[in-house]
């Protein structure tokens, strides 16, 4: 169960108040933060540990555009996938801490990283320098739509009697759904198996055709067969209803008030990059995403526009880590 302090970190990253409440305590603008002495002078690399033509590359290339409108700097986008985001942060931490190099990493290659690799080449909780928080994202319960299953109340009542059918899909072992299945497992009384694939794609697949029966990933995933009837949702993991299905009942509304924990990504710079860069630079990204645009297409893609200070991610980071270390350690799961 959540501890309070978590509630508390939680609750500043409420979706409604979040960017308001940043803007307001950093003094941003929509004007261009060029003229700002510690703000880098680029060209500025932005490292993304998934592929081109995903989410997170889509999320980095909407904000390098933008960043690059509003400062004039060249903003070079590179995706170096693989391990989950590992790669890709792994870079960072080897390059200069001058503000003109970040990665947009996702909780795999942090906290999640931190808590389930053997021997991750870095610790991401010394290693990076934070620099703002940019999305959540709630996970999502899915079913192939010929289950007689239309809600949680229904799908725990079906999986109670068909224990074996109920094993769920998820992207990768050790991703975050994977853990979260582990936690709708204990809530519900089911010993549900996980079912890994090797990505979303593969197992959103074999869900719609009814391969498998219940998948478990970001809503972003299921989201394009959602909408044509392929697949059918059945709660979010999110704090509050997600801006892009509000349509969709949380966990914590269909009586599971514990079934909470978002996915998310934010930017962190080099090691020992100077607290008066990350801030320009975090004034700046927080900038971009207040701006409707920005928000409309970040809600289209499954997520929840979210910034921070560096100080706020990373108070975020050890609250999120505080929250799934338990988690992790009682599944005994471990990347050697």
């Amino acid at each position: 169960m959540p501890s309070d302090e978590y509630e508390e970190i939680m609750k500043r990253f409420s979706r409604r108040g979040a960017l308001a409440s940043t803007a307001a305590v950093l003094g941003i603008s929509a004007a261009p933060i060029r003229a700002q002495n510690m703000f880098p002078r680029g060209p500025i690399r932005m490292l993304v540990g998934f592929p081109a033509g995903g989410t997170a590359d889509v999320t980095a290339r909407l904000l390098a555009d933008k960043l690059r409108e509003r400062t004039g700097l060249t903003v070079i986008v590179e995706n170096r996938p693989g391990a989950g985001g590992v790669i890709a942060t792994e870079a960072v931490t080897k390059l200069p801490p001058d503000g003109n190099a970040m990665v947009l990493a996702a909780m795999s290659s942090t906290v999640l990283g931190k808590l389930t690799f053997a021997k991750l080449p870095y610790d991401p909780m010394t290693d990076l320098a934070p620099v703002s928080l940019v999305s959540t994202f709630p996970l999502v319960l899915a079913i192939t739509p010929s289950l007689p299953v239309d809600n949680i109340a229904t799908f725990v009542t079906w999986a109670k009697a068909n224990p074996a059918l109920a094993s769920y899909g998820v992207p990768a072992l050790g991703a975050h759904s994977h853990f979260f299945g582990l936690m709708l497992s204990k809530a519900i009384g089911v010993d549900m198996q996980v079912v890994p694939y090797k990505g979303s794609a593969p197992m959103v697949a074999d869900l719609s055709s009814g391969q498998i029966n219940v998948g478990i990933t970001g809503l972003f995933d299921f989201y394009p067969l959602y909408k044509a009837g392929k697949v059918r949702l059945l709660a979010t993991s999110g704090r509050e209803r997600s801006l892009s299905a509000p349509e969709l009942q949380t966990f914590a509304e269909s009586g599971y008030p514990d079934l909470v924990g978002e996915g998310w990504m934010g930017f962190y710079a080099p090691p020992q990059t100077p607290l008066p860069i990350t801030s320009a630079l975090s004034a700046e990204i927080s900038a971009i995403l207040a701006l409707p645009d920005v928000r409309a297409r970040i809600i289209t893609t499954g997520q929840e526009p979210r910034a921070s200070t560096p100080a706020g991610l990373a108070a975020f980071d050890q609250a999120e880590f505080r929250k799934w270390q338990p988690v992790v350690v009682a599944s005994g799961f471990k990347v050697e």
